[in-house]
Order: structure tokens, then C-alpha cells, then sequence
């Protein structure tokens, strides 16, 4: 599409709607303004004939651009020019709406018979798939005096993976490092490393019969802290996971505390797996190890949106009976503040409590705390009915965490700024007390 510019819309009013004026008012003069006339509209004829062909014009981005929610990255625009002339082209690029760019277009110089390009920065600010399905450009002719835009077509998608640089998920990472090494273990492994002779101190429990029989002497069997054991985190994607927790949403806060369980799992060569549901199981993944393994796993969260839906507990209790076989760490990152939900929740997980070490985690509800906590103040009688409103429902949550503790789920309230930090934390201390 060829349209008058700026330039020539300034022309037109600033010389040629005097000109016409002047030869309207005096009859002298009008000869002189039908042959300026004539001399402006042939120049904008021959400079529309001159304007730049963008049929032979290809904009090119790649196939696949990876980056980080609230990281700013780059897209590389080129411009494969197949002109005899070098020409100015103006660029945008349409971002989503969650993208901050670092303008709405650019200037770009396409250099004859060649290719061009740019490093066009931008910042998402949302987590998901997103695409660019498009590229509007826009040429000047030789004077000026005319735009040619065309729109095209281009196929580019960019993967915003959640961000593990935020404070608490560095916390967690760094404390899965540091336990690794530095946890005292509580008690003597379960899983046999070796045979050894007899020495004082060794218990009676510990001695293997059949290879003292054989040996003629006493042998003990040595054992050693279990590895290779199954960790998997199942996010709630349901419609309470929706709800804000500070600065960012629930889902989000559990996307990033389950990918940071995932890097402290490898470190101590535990095998990690996840799944999402809401009112079905929506994501599934086995529990593996390796970097490779948690590319994989990031692959499957980083699209997960909440859904305005009811959690099918039933649904991913039962599915999760029939997928994993052998004992390992459940921890589901649910929101059980709703009496009807936790009820339904508790009925569910029964089918795997006798199979495995199943644990629940929750964000605290904001203003939940028992009456007389320390640094409650109260200035207004709407403060009085707060906290009675506040202290009520930690006496529910406290309740139902000890049902569940009688059922053998472990329930947990974490802080929303250090919900990654405490997740590792709990983990740690299944693997010191040798839980699992």
C-alpha cells in the first residue's frame, strides 16, 4: 500500500493551497499557480513511480527465540534486501501485550543485494508460548513525498520459561547446594553397599547369617544412604491457583518452587517428576535425572495456566495410583483454604498414602494467624473483626493439618516470599530423616 507522506501533506498545505488561493483571488496570477501546480503533481507522480519495490524486500526472524519471564532478551530482525540500491526501512514488530520493548519501531539500513540485521531488545513479563506472525515495514520514496508499507508474513515463536533468578528461588537453589554436603543423616542408610567383617558395636540385627555360616566368622552388612529415590511435585492449576500472592500469582510462585526442587533433587542424584492438574491431570512427567531431563521438565510447565475450573482430586489421585509403582515423595502444592476442597482433597489422597510418602504444601491466606501473634496491632474495631476473622481460619487450617497428619500427610503453610526456600527445606529434611 502507497500512501502520501508527512512531507507531502506539508507541501500541499504550506505551498500548493496558497498557490490555488492566490490564483482563485487574483486573475493575474493564476497562470503562475496552474503551472506550479502542475510542476508539484508532476513531481509526486514521478516520485511515486520511484518508490521502493518491497516485493523484493524478504524481513527474516528465527524459528525459536528463548528467554525469561522479566528478562530482557533479543530477537535478531534481518533484512534481506534484493534491490540494486540501499534503502531505509522502518520496522515493527507487533510484541504481545505482556512484552515491554524497547520501542514500538525502528530504523533500519538495508544495504543493497544483502543481508541486514538488527538485535531488536525486549522483556516479557509473562510466562507461556507466544508468537510473531507478523512484520510491518515501511519504505520512503526517493524524495520522500510517498510511504510503501507492506505486511509480512513470518513465523517466530518466543518460549518465556519462569525466572529462577528472583531471590527466593536463588535461596532454594543455593540451600539444595549446600545440603548436599552438609546435612547430618539421622540413623543408618537403607539401601546395602557391602559386606564386611565383625566389629564391636556392631548390632546383632546387622549380621548376615548366611555369609557367616559360609565364612566361618562374623559378617556384618553395611549400608548406605538411599539415592535414586522418587521425587514428584503435583501442581495445582485449578481456579484458586489463580489468586494473587504478592506480586505474582500462586501458579507462579509453585512453577518456580518446583523447578527449584527439580535442581536440588539432581544434586543429590534423586530422580525428579511432576505432573499438573486441575480438573484433569493436564501435565504428566516420569521422574528421571539429568540436565537434559530438567530441560524436559521446564518444557512441560512453563505453558501451565490456571484454569477457572474445581481441582479433580479424585482424578489425579487415582491416575497417579496407577502410573508410579514405586515408593516415592509426593508433595502436592495445592490451595486447601476451602473447606469443600480440603475435604475433597483428603478422601482422594487415602489410595496413595499406603504406598507412598505423600506431603501437602499450601501459601499462607494473607491475614491468617493465630489471635495473639506477635506484631498484631489493632487501631479500629474493623482491625478487631480482621484478626478474629484471621485467627478463625488458622484454627481451621490448624485442624485439618492435624487430620492429615493422622492420615499420614504431612501439611505444610509456606510464606509466599519463600515458598521455594521452604520446599527445598522440607525435602532436606525427608532425606535427613530418611522419610522416604
Amino acid at each position: 500500500m502507497t500512501v502520501p507522506s508527512n512531507r507531502l501533506l506539508w507541501i500541499v498545505a504550506l505551498v500548493g493551497l496558497p498557490l490555488a488561493s492566490l490564483g482563485a483571488l487574483l486573475p493575474g496570477f493564476a497562470p503562475v499557480a496552474w503551472v506550479a501546480g502542475a510542476v508539484l503533481l508532476a513531481v509526486a507522480i514521478v516520485d511515486s513511480q520511484r518508490s521502493p519495490d518491497l516485493d523484493h524486500v524478504e524481513v527474516l526472524l528465527p524459528d525459536l527465540v528463548r528467554t525469561y519471564r522479566d528478562r530482557e532478551a533479543s530477537v535478531e530482525v534481518r533484512i534481506d534486501n534484493r534491490l540494486a540500491s540501499a534503502i531505509t526501512l522502518r520496522a515493527a514488530l507487533p510484541f504481545p501485550t505482556s512484552f515491554e520493548s524497547e520501542g514500538d519501531d525502528r530504523l533500519i539500513l538495508a544495504i543493497a543485494g544483502g543481508l541486514s540485521s538488527i538485535e531488536w531488545k525486549f522483556t516479557p513479563h509473562r510466562r507461556g508460548s507466544f508468537t510473531i506472525d507478523a512484520v510491518y515495514v515501511e519504505g520512503y520514496s526517493r524524495f520522500g513525498l510517498w510511504l510503501v508499507r507492506r505486511k509480512m508474513a513470518v513465523a517466530c515463536e518466543v518460549r518465556v520459561y519462569p525466572n529462577l533468578r528472583d531471590t527466593d528461588s536463588l535461596a532454594g537453589i543455593r540451600l539444595g547446594a549446600q545440603g548436599q554436603n552438609n546435612l547430618r543423616q539421622i540413623g543408618k542408610g537403607r539401601e546395602f553397599e557391602k559386606l564386611r567383617e565383625y566389629l564391636p558395636g556392631d548390632g546383632f540385627d546387622e549380621i548376615h547369617w548366611k555369609a557367616t555360616a559360609r565364612r566361618g566368622r562374623p559378617i556384618t552388612k553395611v549400608y548406605q544412604q538411599e539415592r535414586t529415590q522418587e521425587i514428584y511435585v503435583i501442581l495445582d492449576a485449578s481456579r484458586l491457583s489463580g489468586r494473587m500472592a504478592g506480586a505474582e500469582a500462586v501458579l507462579e510462585r509453585y512453577v518456580n518452587a518446583a523447578l527449584v526442587l527439580g535442581a536440588a533433587a539432581e544434586r543429590r542424584g534423586d530422580q525428579f517428576g511432576l505432573a499438573a492438574f486441575s480438573d484433569q491431570v493436564e501435565v504428566f512427567v516420569r521422574a528421571r535425572t539429568g540436565k537434559a531431563h530438567f530441560a524436559v521438565c521446564r518444557d512441560a510447565l512453563y505453558q501451565l495456566q490456571p484454569k477457572i475450573v474445581t481441582p479433580g482430586f479424585d482424578e489425579v489421585a487415582s491416575f497417579l495410583r496407577l502410573k508410579l509403582r514405586r515408593r516415592a515423595l509426593i508433595l502436592f502444592l495445592t490451595e486447601l483454604d476451602d473447606p469443600v476442597l480440603a475435604e475433597s482433597f483428603a478422601a482422594a489422597v487415602r489410595i496413595l498414602t499406603n504406598q507412598h510418602l505423600v506431603m501437602a504444601g499450601m501459601l499462607r491466606p494473607p491475614g491468617v494467624a493465630p489471635l495473639f501473634s506477635a506484631g498484631a496491632s489493632v487501631e479500629s474495631d474493623e482491625d478487631i473483626y480482621a484478626k478474629l476473622g484471621g485467627h478463625l481460619a488458622w484454627r481451621a487450617l490448624r485442624e485439618f493439618e492435624i487430620t492429615m497428619r493422622r492420615k499420614g500427610v504431612r501439611l505444610t503453610l509456606f510464606s509466599p516470599e519463600t515458598v521455594a526456600t521452604q520446599v527445598v527445606g522440607l525435602y532436606q529434611e525427608v532425606k535427613q530423616r530418611q522419610l522416604l
